[in-house]
């Protein structure tokens, strides 16, 4: 029962809270993740009130199965920016600047913490500088698809962004898998050609054979039910086999089985979309259904924000490197790809500023570096700290940059009164979306 209160305060409290900062302008989802730092164990949690705060990691990680089920649907989500007719159109640019960026931010925060490295050997070491530097690579692309769906943003920007965010989780993954294995062999001396190579490049591949497989059943499935309720909880449903599925993982001698969450939601939700004629209105009629999991989710992120690493100068002045030379890596690695591939002068001044955001795939891969022998604790802090300023201030960033894009208008008188006129009998239909205050 206090998971189920726990649930209710966070929904209700995150919606309330973008009331209280509507006049600062900002993002829904900033004021969700502020809501999990108030709710959190270093504020309201404190007071050890079961349900209405979390108030420890524990308390938060009973929660975190309605975490990764959000997470899911996220993903399934971004799995519609990839419809073929889209793609053709901006496929080889996506990919151009997906890989470039993700590269960029990786060899720019080594180069920059590697320095650190060797300004202060005793504290920070050489393995934790090049386990970092693949971290950076990760992006957020649930506050990214959140600011998107929240301004209703359109163009040129948008169309790159969002294929550009679901390729980079996957170039990540193998630039951190292969960072990672360095990082143990420089502690060990023994390099592990599994980990390093095979391991990562194989969840990938039954990341997306695993995710296709699902999405041409559901395709096939769908077509034998008629009622569009019927078809929403199929959908629901095999999101959340989805996920089940993709958290098994065994070991076939040396080689790891393993799968990517995200990944194969996207595959889902990329097969889907492309082969169900009825997939627009399905996938509207679920992210409909998802809003509050989302919300959940953002205050569950903010709750598991750790405030403690303020507190350690060494940790902050890392961090505060980390979070500069990841930016400006990014920046310029999407700065370049644009140039590369010929975008217009908006989307190649903006496109690397939305993608600062930072935050799930990234702590995935920090609870695996975290094992690393003599430098988990470091790096687990550092990237800590790190996400807590990205995730407070990269939605902002990223919405400043679709609106400078011109990806993001004001919504018209016409819009900006249709609440009222159904209240007052003027209009008495809620077929259009309500908009977003």
């Amino acid at each position: 029962m206090n998971e189920l209160l726990s649930v209710a305060v966070a929904v209700i409290a995150g919606l309330v809270m973008t009331r209280l900062i509507k006049p600062l302008h900002l993002p829904d989802v900033t004021a969700y993740l502020l809501t999990g730092v108030v709710l959190g164990p270093y504020l309201i949690g404190s007071f050890g009130i079961e349900g209405v705060g979390f108030c420890s990691a524990e308390n938060i990680s009973a929660l975190r199965s309605v975490s990764e089920t959000a997470l899911g649907f996220i993903a399934f989500a971004i799995g519609n920016e990839f419809r073929l007719e889209e793609l053709k159109k901006i496929g080889k640019a996506a990919t151009v600047i997906g890989i470039l960026q993700a590269f960029a931010a990786a060899v720019v925060t080594d180069i920059a913490l590697i320095a650190v490295h060797f300004a202060i050997p005793e504290k920070f070491s050489l393995s934790a500088a090049i386990t970092l530097g693949a971290i950076a690579t990760a992006t957020a692309p649930a506050a990214t698809l959140m600011v998107v769906r929240q301004y209703k943003a359109k163009g040129e920007l948008t169309d790159l962004l969002l294929p550009i965010v679901a390729l980079d989780d996957a170039v990540g993954l193998v630039i951190f898998a292969v960072s990672f294995g360095i990082a143990k062999a420089l502690n060990s001396g023994i390099v592990d050609i599994y980990s390093v190579i095979i391991d990562p490049l194989l969840e990938i591949v039954l990341s997306l054979l695993l995710g296709a497989a699902l999405g041409a059943f559901l395709t096939f499935l769908e077509k034998k039910f008629l009622s569009n309720s019927n078809r929403l909880s199929l959908i629901i449903g095999f999101v959340l086999l989805t996920v089940a599925v993709s958290s098994i993982e065994f070991k076939i001698g040396p080689v790891t089985v393993a799968f990517s969450s995200l990944l194969v939601c996207m595959m889902l939700g990329t097969v889907f979309c492309n082969t169900d004629k009825l997939s627009f209105d399905l996938m509207e009629r679920a992210d409909k259904w998802t809003a509050p999991l989302f919300i959940f989710f953002f205050v569950i992120s903010g709750a598991e924000l750790e405030l403690s690493v303020f507190g350690e100068f060494t940790t902050m002045l890392i961090g505060i490197i980390y979070v500069l030379s990841r930016a400006a890596g990014k920046y310029f690695g999407a700065y370049a790809g644009c140039k590369i591939t010929n975008q217009n002068k908006k989307v190649t001044q903006n496109l690397g500023i939305a993608l600062f955001p930072q935050a799930g795939v990234a702590l995935g891969m920090c609870i695996t570096a975290s094992t690393l022998e003599g430098d988990g604790e470091t790096i687990r802090n550092i990237v800590l700290f790190a996400i807590f300023v990205y995730e407070i201030f990269g939605p902002m960033l990223t919405k400043g940059a679709l609106k400078r894009a011109g990806d993001i208008v004001g919504k018209s008188d016409m819009v900006k009164n249709r609440r009222t006129d159904i209240l007052s009998g003027k209009h008495k239909t809620w077929n259009e979306e309500e908009p977003q205050a």
